[in-house]
């Protein structure tokens, strides 16, 4: 299951050109959990941007280190965790893309997951607000996951799920028939994604540097021959 992002130089412009706000993109080479991450939903009718912190906090949760930053789309219906926000809160997280790490004999081999054509991926996310005070709050988020595809099956089990840029706006819209988004919570199309090795000092999440994305590997991807 993700559990770090890739965010650098994105427009923000160009995935929604109607983006009410002016805040900056939060950029990491290596984003974990537990910190602030760029979001995109509705507000008053309009996409807006906002950092979320990236780990479920409805305000119930007692232990700050339980809050999930991943849900699996199986169960959104099931978990009272999960549905009000999936119900009405629904974002997407801009990234340029997300680590995986691959079990091998003696330890994980971590991948950088991305488009095939390196450009930006909207993850599929929901999102709760918890009042600290009558007028203060803290919005945080949590992404939603499916299983891997066939291409990215040998390097994990769940990968987030992605959201078409054409779907944006059904996606965020609260109003919208939750029947409707059934079929955008799926494996992500073979051909979509591709993965190549990294350097394991990712594996430390204070380890800021751009080298985190250099391929140390080919990267693995659908090819038309895999079809037959």
């Amino acid at each position: 299951m993700t559990g770090r992002l890739h965010v650098q130089r994105l427009s923000l412009a160009r995935l929604a050109p109607n983006l009410m706000g002016t805040e900056p993109l939060i950029e990491s080479p290596n984003l974990s959990p537990r910190q602030p991450v760029s979001a995109l939903r509705f507000e008053q009718g309009h996409i807006t941007h906002r950092p979320l912190f990236w780990g479920l906090t409805p305000p119930w949760l007692k232990v700050l280190d339980h809050a999930p930053h991943c849900a699996r789309a199986e169960t959104l219906n099931q978990r009272a965790m999960f549905h009000e926000a999936f119900s009405a809160r629904r974002c997407v997280i801009p990234v340029s893309g997300f680590y995986v790490w691959k079990p091998q004999a003696r330890s994980k081999q971590p991948f950088l997951v991305t488009h095939v054509n390196r450009t930006p991926l909207l993850l599929g996310a929901l999102w709760c607000r918890y009042h600290t005070t009558l007028t203060a709050f803290t919005d945080s988020t949590a992404l939603i996951s499916v299983p891997a595809n066939a291409c990215l099956s040998s390097l994990t089990d769940r990968l987030p799920v992605i959201i078409p840029p054409e779907a944006l706006s059904h996606w965020l819209n609260p109003n919208t028939d939750l029947a409707s988004l059934t079929p955008l919570l799926m494996p992500a199309p073979l051909e979509l994604l591709g993965a190549f090795p990294v350097s394991k000092h990712v594996n430390n999440p204070a380890f800021q540097s751009p080298s985190c994305a250099h391929p140390t590997g080919p990267m693995l991807r659908w090819t038309v021959s895999q079809e037959f």
